[in-house]
């Protein structure tokens, strides 16, 4: 079957053109002006963008935080809704088990069946013996290119110290395997946490006093140390600060392959949010801390600059009333994070495109492009191209809503922007040439979403070589 996408404004990272897209199954077999109008179906887009299916390379669908869980899988439809059709899930590692053996165990148990998007895995260390370590090596032999690493979270199974860290890094460089890091000092935090509470500063606002800046910034510094001693690549998620930016850009202007990603509310949100009368502050508890508005602005130059290169969401449906509120007389009892993935494309575009901090062809390529690229899914997502997958989002640039959980798919009972307005809607979205979602509707199904392999040496690799090959020339 055959499918023709008209007269849409077509929009890649590098540029924007009037024209057409043409569907066949689940790939795109034609991108061009006035193609063959031989088709089963055909779709006008005049005056509407169409965009390529966004790639979130950072959410939560299985993270469990001192007995609480996150909406799971059942909820990816709101993904969809919101324009992205491919998310990253980490898993963590079962104590005493691989951690491949970890993922596939819980796809079949809750996820093939169920996701509405497109989804791959990263692997999350959480049994730093050496097995853990020597299958890295195999990783991509199941579809699995990334490894993630946490240095906060003092106590937890999923923290790890500088040697675990390391053993890593060399495991992952021969492998073609990216080590993502949530890099926080754990020592310093938990410190800090106990101080506050033991002087009955218990409130969510002293999360943020409780994470500071410099616990962030001191950790970066640390595994950028550790992956230059190591010569690998390492990427550091959720920046959350313009000085943790500056210290990755420095890095990356020396040569060192050291990349990183923010996320939407660290752009949008700053830490007087957590100060929030009755509880409300809890929505916005979350690791690391939001910041400033000094530090949004330092970020949205560093996503215009390409000196953090993905955008993604660190989406985590932990509910207010029933789950956060375990933390209402200790915030160290707040269950981190909150849920995003489907604001993602309006937020940006409404308060990052429409406002001129960012390009169509910047926001397309954080987006979609180079998360898709970091994730070594670029051989059929994250492009507007023949013989991708054809996953596209259809985008009314003249429509406006207020966001609201009223209308929300994520699961919670919450919305992280509830109130900002949003400029345009994303009427349609193709899931490898299936519409599933139809004038702002979602009409899709459980199932309908498949894992996709990441294959091995992604971005973070391939801009390694390259500056190692500009070092050795200089010798």
């Amino acid at each position: 079957m055959r499918t023709l996408i008209r007269n849409g404004m077509i929009v890649a990272a590098v540029d924007e053109f009037k024209g057409d897209v043409l569907i066949e199954g689940e790939k795109i077999i034609a991108v061009g002006e006035n193609l063959d109008p031989m088709a089963d179906h055909v779709i006008d887009a005049a005056g509407k963008y169409v965009l390529p299916g966004g790639v979130d390379q950072h959410v939560h669908y299985s993270f469990e935080f001192k007995g609480e869980r996150v909406r799971g899988f059942e909820t990816s439809h709101a993904a969809v809704a919101g324009g992205t059709t491919t998310v990253v899930e980490f898993v963590n590692q079962e104590q005493g088990k691989g951690m491949a053996d970890t993922i596939f165990e819980f796809d079949e148990k809750e996820v093939s069946k169920q996701a509405m998007a497109d989804y791959s895995y990263h692997a999350v260390v959480c049994d730093p013996v050496d097995s853990t370590f020597e299958e890295i090596h195999d990783l991509p032999n199941r579809g699995i290119s990334t490894v993630k690493l946490f240095m906060a979270y003092k106590g937890m199974p999923f923290h790890s110290d500088d040697e675990a860290l390391y053993k890593a890094l060399v495991a992952a460089k021969d492998a073609g395997v990216t080590v993502m890091v949530h890099a926080e000092n754990a020592d310093v935090i938990d410190i800090l946490q106990k101080k506050y509470v033991s002087e009955g500063k218990t409130a969510p606002y002293y999360h943020a006093l409780s994470r500071p800046t410099r616990v962030e910034l001191e950790a970066t510094q640390r595994v950028i140390n550790l992956a230059a001693m190591a010569e690998a690549p390492v990427y550091i998620v959720h920046v959350t600060a313009g000085e943790v930016m500056k210290a990755i850009r420095s890095a990356k202007n020396d040569g060192l392959p050291i990349y990183g990603e923010t996320c939407v509310q660290y752009l949008m949100l700053d830490k007087d949010d957590l100060a929030k009368p009755n509880f409300e502050g809890a929505k916005y508890v979350m690791s690391p801390a939001l910041r400033t508005k000094a530090d949004q602005e330092a970020l949205w130059e560093a996503v215009d600059n390409g000196w953090l290169n993905a955008i993604s969401t660190d989406h985590c449906g932990f509910d207010w009333e029933s789950q956060k509120h375990m933390g209402i007389d200790n915030f160290t009892d707040i269950p981190n994070g909150s849920p995003g993935v489907e604001n993602r494309l309006g937020v940006l575009w409404t308060y990052g495109v429409n406002t001129g901090r960012i390009s169509r062809q910047r926001f397309v390529d954080l987006f979609a492009t180079t998360p898709a690229k970091n994730m070594g899914l670029d051989h059929c997502k994250g492009h507007i191209g023949v013989g991708m997958d054809a996953d596209l989002v259809i985008y009314d640039p003249d429509k406006t809503s207020v966001i609201s959980n009223e209308n929300s798919l994520h699961g919670v009972d919450f919305s992280t922007f509830e109130g900002y307005t949003q400029e345009g809607e994303v009427t349609k979205v193709f899931l490898r040439g299936k519409l599933v979602v139809d004038d702002g509707e979602f009409i899709g199904e459980k199932g309908d979403g498949k894992f996709i392999p990441g294959k091995p040496f992604g971005l973070c690799f391939n801009e390694a070589k390259t500056n190692k090959e500009l070092d050795q020339s200089k010798v």
